[in-house]
This record gives structure tokens, sequence and C-alpha cells, in this order.
């Protein structure tokens, strides 16, 4: 552990350590603790689950995470702030930053968390929380819900038109708020459940707990959840002060691009004061081309809070704006 004495380092100093990143670090003085996963992405041969990508690093066994070295000296090898700058501008003095690479459209590279031999936790949050038990396991066999080998999440799978696995997210199935998009998402596929046969219309939702309460609430009134599309929004919409300058989430635009024949477009986005806003802001955008209809929960703040004041079952926790474990 580092040293808690107290030196004062010129701020511009300071600066210097904080530019370095990990990659360059680990390619300079560890590079035998460095390997290529793929593309752009790497781990360190110490920590396989510490994958570096794009500039960021993560560490999926611990949770941690961070962009710098100077992060990872401190986070991972548990030094001291004053020791990690020493060693990072004592022995890199002499770093100068890379120049600014010309932006390629590359594929983004997924990287999945290691998959769980079972999904008996996940399986359990999920029908805790109201939802089908044969579509769990449909969405399950389709590898479409998996859950993680360390620390038991959910995780909601996008693929793209070849089937490939394209976008993920994370969601604690024990009781924290944790939820978080794995590294090398693309959220143009977010978590979505397509009719069987073509349609007119997308039901649009804010998470994938919200698509697949919807998808249980459709069986439990005698409909065939499969006859329709249901499409995901990764999370939180937000739209800008002035509605008209917002854009169209990029899920939903480019499943519109993709599917010229769709007609109508049905927002079950949240009561709450984001989730109205987001509506209004989708209205505004997509009124001009698209038949717009507002469906919000009719109980509840959001989709799955409906369903399970519709099953009759008690949530656990007490809901809270925006800060539930959605």
């Amino acid at each position: 552990m580092g040293s808690n004495r107290y030196v004062q380092f010129d701020p511009a100093v300071i600066e210097q350590a904080r530019q370095i990143d990990l990659l360059s670090y680990l390619q300079r003085y560890e590079p035998s603790n460095l390997k290529r996963v793929a593309g752009n992405v790497y781990c360190t041969r110490e920590h396989d689950s510490l994958k570096i990508s794009n500039g960021k690093w993560y560490w999926w066994s611990r949770g941690i995470g961070g962009y710098s070295a100077l992060d990872y000296l401190m986070k991972v090898r548990e030094l001291g702030f004053v020791e990690a700058v020493q060693t990072l501008t004592g022995d890199m003095g002499d770093w100068k930053p890379p120049p600014p690479a010309v932006k390629k459209d590359e594929p983004k590279v997924l990287l999945l968390p290691e998959k769980n031999p079972n999904c008996d936790k996940v399986t359990e949050y999920l029908f805790g929380r109201g939802i089908d038990y044969q579509l769990i396991q449909d969405c399950i066999a389709e590898g479409i819900i998996f859950e993680s080998r360390q620390y038991h999440n959910a995780v909601f799978v996008g693929k793209d038109e070849s089937g490939k696995p394209k976008y993920a997210a994370l969601r604690s199935t024990l009781g924290s708020s944790f939820r978080q998009d794995a590294s090398g998402s693309d959220k143009r596929y977010s978590f979505r459940l397509l009719a069987r046969e073509p349609t007119d219309k997308v039901h649009l939702f804010e998470a994938a707990i919200d698509l697949l309460s919807y998808a249980t609430y459709l069986k439990c009134e005698g409909k065939d959840y499969k006859a329709a599309n249901l499409l995901s929004l990764s999370g939180v919409y937000q739209p800008k002060k002035e509605l008209s300058e917002s854009k169209i989430p990029i899920a939903l635009s480019t499943y519109l691009q993709k599917n010229p024949q769709i007609k109508t477009v049905i927002l079950h986005l949240d009561n709450d004061r984001t989730g109205r806003l987001c509506t209004a802001a989708l209205k505004e955008l997509l009124q001009k081309d698209y038949k717009i209809v507002d469906a919000p929960p009719p109980v509840g703040k959001d989709v799955n809070n409906f369903l399970m004041s519709y099953l009759g079952i008690a949530r656990q926790k007490p809901s809270r704006e925006r800060g539930d474990a959605r």
C-alpha cells in the first residue's frame, strides 16, 4: 500500500499522470501481462476478467473500472495516490499521448460475461417480478436471456438480423440497484421480441423488464405476444429541453429504418415525469410519419408495476423514481 505522507505535486504533473491510458502503460512496462482478446480489446494475464477497450478498462469479477493507468494502479495494484502518481511520472516521464487516431467505423466487440451453468437465480428473479415462466424459458432457450457466472446477474441480449449478439444489459438479481450495459454494446440492437409474422405496429418500452411484463400481460389476457413487435429502448431516454431538437433513440430509429412496413408506434413508457417527457418528445418527432399511440401503464409507475398489481403480487421494495433496479 502507498504511503500517506503529504506530497504537493505541480498540477501539471498530476494532469500528466491522469492522461496516461492503461494500455500504453501495460505495453511499456508490463507487456508480458497484456493479452489481446479480439480486435482492440485486451485483458491482463493476471486477471482475465479485467478487460481494456476504447480507452477504458473494467474488472468484471470485482465490478470496478476506470479510464487511466492511475485508476488501475490505485484500484487494482492498491497503490496510494502519491505512489501511483510518482510511478507514472517517474517511469513514464517522457510519455506523450499518442496522436488522435482517425476514427474508423469498426464494429464494436461485445464482451458478454461468462455464462453460469444454469439460470436458476435469473428465473427466480423474473418469476418473482411476475414474468411468465414459459416466456422466461423460451428466452433462455433462444439465448436472449442468461445468468452470468459472476454475481448471477440477469443478462438481456439484443441480436442483429443475422442472430449475432450485439447488445447486452446486465441487471442484478440479488436486490441491489446494479444495472449496466456490457462493454461494446451496440444500442441499435436492443433487447426485443419480434412478431412471428409481419405486422405494421411496434410497441416501445423503456427496459427489458417492462417488455417482458407486457408480453406476460398479453398471455394472461389470452392474446399471442408473438403476434406483436416488442422493442426496448435499453434504458431511460432523455430528450432535450426543446422537444423538437431531441433525437429519436437509436434503437427505435434503426428498427424503423429497417422495417419500413411499420405504420403505428405504441408507447408504453413510464408514468413518472421522465417517462411522460419522453412520450411527448417521441410524439413530436414521429407524428408526421407514424400514428402514435400513448399507452402508459394504467396502474403504477411502469409496466412491471402494473403487471404485479394485475397479478396481485406485492413488490418487495417500494418503487423509487428512476432508482429502482429495472
